[in-house]
């Protein structure tokens, strides 16, 4: 593993579980860093990384013997710890024009490429390899097929006497799903009024007991996110088979710990936190997207309905903002039965991550709407909740807790009034042209959408003659219910709001 910066939260992390097989080789250079963050980096690196339990080796970066030395002691340690290389280096080395400056990081460094190998003592030939290098090749292609074969040998034995495991080690590193994986989560009672957080607590329960290879954590937030695997027992140095990862308070390294998880393939990776925390985890989240992770993040507390919290934990431009993020599947469940949808299309999802964005308050079963639809409706990303009983006249949109104040206005503006609940934007359009029409017909321009968040993304969905019913400003710190209706999302504002096109 190479760094030219230091990720702190998750070295601490492997330096806290003993992990041996990890090796950080950080190139530090000592000009440039001298030059140019002398008055805000003056940390002794060695002494922090050997503080949180890493060996640490400090050479020359620009001795490739010393570099090999140091690797093969790093390789060699017994003490159960994880190891770090510090690479003194001097950038652009071997070009007199840029050499120890910020220059040797672009184009500065490029134009001089010819006499940089007579300064490096290379020869004339561009991509030389010497006949040295090709020989010692050759030797190493010999050791390492010879070496793979035995593991190879070893790993079908295995197989052989282990065909369960092997079939499990497999479906993991295919990211297998079982195709009645919602068929495995028990419907709730229809008089169940739960936030969407403890359902999703029962629904984690089905889904990892359907898939075993499917693990959970937390940045210190268990008891509130309630995302812990009942039976998985603690993932510890310990007890490196335990299912729940107890991240500690750093939801940056927690969100960059689920990616590697991911990059390396077999577990199924997942991570909780408060919603309002996602800032903190949104880099990993953002390059979970681009290299199409299958990474959940179960984020708890999704709106200003946390109440007594006040404006600073409660989200409202959250949800919008993770929206943005190109291949990101944002889904705000509204009710228990949404809730089990969510989980099994987060699963199902293997070309990319999943955040489930969930209720700190207890919210309504919406039982008028079938259970197939309500569960089978989040895959699609948006669903007709309602139909009208005559001609259509007014589309209501909403999602997560503020479905059922669409819901209850429907029953007061009349029969031409349809609701279209839509907890995933981005897997509604993904959907097929002719069925989004279906949904949202385009010769109904009378439309209102409510949600406890900013508006303006609701606007794709509304048109320019439509009203969006939210929260374009800071919360505030009273009773979640009391705090929805001095912000106006409520069932009335939607009347009202129809009414006034």
């Amino acid at each position: 593993m190479f760094a030219g910066g230091v990720a702190a939260e998750a070295v601490a992390f492997a330096g806290h579980f003993k992990l041996d097989n990890l090796i950080l080789i950080y190139d530090s250079n000592d000009v440039t860093l001298d030059a140019m963050a002398s008055a805000t980096q003056s940390e002794d690196t060695a002494l922090r990384f050997k503080a949180i339990e890493w060996d640490v080796q400090t050479i020359n970066g620009n001795d490739l013997a010393e570099i090999a030395k140091a690797v093969q002691m790093a390789k060699a340690a017994t003490t159960g710890k994880p190891q770090l290389i510090i690479a003194r280096t001097l950038i652009g080395k071997g070009i007199p024009e840029v050499a120890g400056t910020s220059k040797a990081h672009g184009e500065g460094g490029a134009k001089f490429i010819d006499s940089a190998r007579k300064g490096l003592g290379l020869p004339d030939e561009h991509f030389y390899v010497s006949d040295e290098v090709r020989a010692f090749f050759e030797e190493s292609k010999k050791t390492l097929v010879a070496e793979y074969e035995k593991w190879n040998t070893l790993y079908e034995e295995w197989r052989a006497e282990n065909p369960a495991l092997a079939k499990l080690l497999d479906s993991g590193l295919k990211n297998e799903v079982p195709v009645d994986l919602l068929e495995k989560i028990p419907a709730f009672p229809t008089d169940a009024k739960l936030a969407t957080r403890a359902a999703g607590r029962d629904v984690l329960q089905s889904v990892a007991a359907a898939m075993p290879l499917l693990i959970s954590g937390s940045a210190d937030l268990h008891g509130s996110t309630l995302n812990y695997i009942a039976d998985g027992g603690d993932f510890t140095a310990a007890t490196p088979s335990g299912r729940n990862i107890r991240f500690g308070i750093r939801e940056h390294g927690m969100a960059a710990i689920l990616n590697g998880f991911a990059y390396d393939g077999i577990f199924r990776p997942s991570g909780a936190t408060f919603l309002v925390f996602a800032d903190y985890a949104r880099p990993s989240i953002r390059l979970a997207s681009l290299a199409s992770l299958p990474v959940t993040y179960i984020f708890t507390h999704d709106s200003v309905a946390v109440g007594e919290d006040g404006p600073t934990h409660e989200p409202v431009e959250t949800v919008s903002a993770l929206r943005l993020i190109p291949n990101l599947d944002v889904i705000r469940p509204a009710d228990p039965e949404e809730t089990a949808g969510a989980f099994a299309a987060a699963m199902e999802r293997t070309d990319g991550p999943t955040l489930l964005a969930l209720t700190r308050q207890a919210v309504p079963m919406l039982n008028e709407i079938p259970v197939k639809a309500r569960r089978e409706g989040v895959s699609l990303g948006g669903y007709i909740a309602v139909k009208e009983t005559a001609p259509l006249e007014t589309i209501l949109l909403s999602t997560g807790s503020e479905l059922q104040h669409a819901m209850a206005a429907a029953k007061k503006l009349g029969a031409g009034t349809r609701v279209v609940s839509l907890p995933c934007f981005e897997r509604f359009e993904r959907q097929p042209q002719d069925y989004r029409e279906s949904v949202l017909p385009s010769t109904c321009r009378r439309r209102v959408a409510i949600e406890a968040g900013v508006t303006d993304l609701w606007y794709r969905f509304v048109g320019i003659d439509g009203k969006v019913i939210g929260i374009d400003r800071f919360g505030l710190s009273a009773p979640g219910s009391k705090v929805m209706e001095v912000l106006g999302i409520t069932a009335d504002a939607v009347v009202n709001a129809v009414q006034e096109l």
